[in-house]
This record gives structure tokens, sequence and C-alpha cells, in this order.
């Protein structure tokens, strides 16, 4: 099993536990250890790997304990401080990892309360454990590009220089774009200031400022749109040629009763609304089925939207070569009813009909 596929198992069997977790010895038991043995793949049963209680000697006060100790060649790598589920993370001062880092050769630390994964290590001085984390995994609500870092930490894939390389990066990384996430909702002085020398060569008065604000404001949300605009543009460009030239290769399939005729597939071309609304319906029915089982099979009087690339599976016809759009729905008996549609958006109306549909047809 892949790396990733061993972190959405853990995903969705957390997700399933969260909700009778009460206490911090619950947490460890049923979230932190599941994620140490079956994520990072550290054997929580053998004390050469994984030492509960950990103890060290700190200064004046003897016999103190971190939650967890992940052990190397017999030394210790990561330390792991668990709280409650659920716990408030930021007003937690890891106190026990702080003292541990001063006295033992480990480099990295994780406070936790068995979701929420944070990794610290001490990049701003040696053997000191830094105040801020430089990576931080939340189980239930990833990044993938984060997964490739959190693989680092696995006993198959740890490397102590490798992850010291990329912790500084990811840190200063995390940092700013928390810092862009505020001034996204609510742009500081300092901020609207920056933007505003450039553009405003008069003197900055505190009505000026004001001013400024909703501009700078405006503009910031204006710019990342039209980005995500162009991404999204130049995607649909590149889907779109794709799914035309699988139409035009895709051969016809019997309908079960044999009654549909073949139909000439010379003139025919697929339009971008119809591309817009085969993309609509496979959003609508990404909750109940895999998208990749969801084909588009153009013909000259319809558009036929299919599950398993089967005329013996439709889902809905677009209609669209006609004066008023027309969207057909089947029901169990596969008869078609066709409902007027103004634009591509109106599909939404009927995604429950939609979702119901596969329902109607056994799997193979």
């Amino acid at each position: 099993m892949d790396f990733i596929d061993r972190v959405r198992e853990m995903a969705a069997r957390i997700e399933k536990r969260v909700a009778h977790v009460q206490t911090e010895e619950a947490t460890k038991n049923s979230l932190v250890m599941p994620f140490i043995n079956n994520v990072l793949e550290y054997n929580v049963f053998d004390p050469a790997e994984v030492v509960p209680e950990f103890t060290a000697d700190v200064g004046t006060k003897k016999g103190e304990k971190v939650d967890y100790a992940i052990l190397k060649d017999g030394k210790p790598i990561m330390l792991f401080e668990c709280k409650r589920y659920g716990w408030d993370l930021d007003k937690e001062e890891a106190s026990q990892l702080y003292r541990y880092f001063s006295v033992t050769e480990v480099r990295f630390a994780v406070l936790t309360d068995g979701v929420i994964y944070r990794f610290y290590s001490d990049l701003d001085q040696p053997n000191k454990m830094d105040a801020k984390p430089f990576l931080e995994f939340n189980i239930l609500a990833f990044e993938e590009a984060l997964v490739e870092e959190l693989k680092k930490f696995s006993k198959s894939s740890f490397d102590l220089e490798e992850i010291l390389t990329t912790a500084s990066e990811l840190k200063y990384t995390r940092e700013i774009k928390k810092i862009l996430a505020e001034e996204w909702s609510n742009p500081s002085d300092r901020f609207v200031s920056f933007f505003a020398s450039q553009v405003y060569s008069g003197r900055k008065t505190q009505t000026v400022m004001e001013q400024f604000h909703p501009i700078t404001n405006s503009a910031f949300h204006q710019f990342v749109s039209d980005r995500i605009s162009d991404r999204l543009k130049s995607a649909l460009a590149e889907e779109t040629a794709a799914a035309s030239a699988r139409v035009r290769q895709e051969p016809a399939v019997p309908t079960e009763e044999g009654a549909e005729e073949q139909e000439e597939e010379g003139g025919i071309v697929t339009t971008g609304e119809e591309l817009q609304a085969y993309y609509v319906v496979k959003a609508v029915l990404r909750e109940v089925v895999d998208p990749k089982r969801v084909w588009i099979r153009d013909r000259k009087s319809y558009c036929a939207i299919l599950l398993d690339n089967t005329n013996r599976k439709p889902i809905c016809r677009l209609h669209f070569n006609m004066p008023r759009k027309q969207l057909g729905l089947f029901d169990e008996q596969k008869h078609e009813e066709r409902v007027p549609i103004e634009d591509v958006d109106d599909i939404f109306k009927y995604a429950e009909r939609l979702k119901a549909t596969p329902s109607f047809y056994k799997e193979g």
C-alpha cells in the first residue's frame, strides 16, 4: 500500500472515532498510536522502536516523561507529546518537549491532539526547540502536497539530513501563507501602505489610507480570482480537447434491447456548452460514483452522458440542438423525461434525480 493510501485509510478510521474520544488516554490509544504504527510504521509494541512514557532527567527535575519516543539504533529521533482531542494546541507550551530538546540528541518533536500533528525542530538555535512548528499536518483535512513531507518521517524513509534540508523552507512558507491569509481577510496598515506608496504620489493622510484599505482588499481578491480563472480556462481547454478526441473515438454500444440505431459520426461537433454540462453532471455524481465512470458520447440529435461508457446505463441526455435546451432524465425503466433548462447551471436543480440514477444499474 502506498504511503498516501495509508494516510487516507487512517483518516477514514479517525473520522469515525473522534466523536467517541473524550480523554487524553483515549486520544493516545485510538488516534495517536494507530497513526505512529500504521502510517509512520513504527511498531508501537516494540520498545526498541517506540517507548511510551519516555523518561529522562532534565536538570534538577528527575523522572519527567514525554508520551512517546521513537527510537533508531537505540537513540530517540522523535518525541511525541499528546493532548486530548480538541485541545487548543495554540495555548499549549509543550513544556516537556522544550526541556527534552536541551538534554537529548533528538532533532524532532511532535505536539498532537490525535488529528493535528505539529512538527518542531531546532532551526533557529541549535539544541533549542523552535517556538513555531515547521510542519503542521491535519489528518482530517490534509493537503496532498504535505503528504510527501510527512512520508519523510516514516520508518522506511526517515533521513535526518533530508528533512532538515526542507524544514526551514517549510517553516517560513507556512508562516508567509499564514500572513497572506490574514492580509486577505483584513489588510493591515503596513500592507496597504506598501501598495499605496507604489501608485499614489500624494501625501498619505489618514483619510487617504482609509480610502486605500478597500481598494487594496478588492485588488488583492481580484488578482487571485483572475489567476484562478486563467488556470481554470487553461485546464478546461485541455480537457475539452481531450474529451472531444474521446467522443470521436468512442464506438457506439448497443442498448440492452438492441433498439438504438447506429448514427453516422460524420459532422458531429461536441460544443463547449455540452462539455460544461458534462462536467456539471460529473461534479453532481461524484458524491455517489467515481467520476471516472461517467462518460460523454455525442450524437447528431443529442449528447448522451453514460455510466461505465455503455448505453445500457444512461444517466441523462443533453438536447441542446434546438431552440430551447432540454435535459433528458431517466427513471428505473429507462424512460426518458425531458425538462426545459435555460442554461447549464439549471442542471443543478435536478441533482437529486441525477444522483439516484446510478442506483438503477447493477455493477458490472
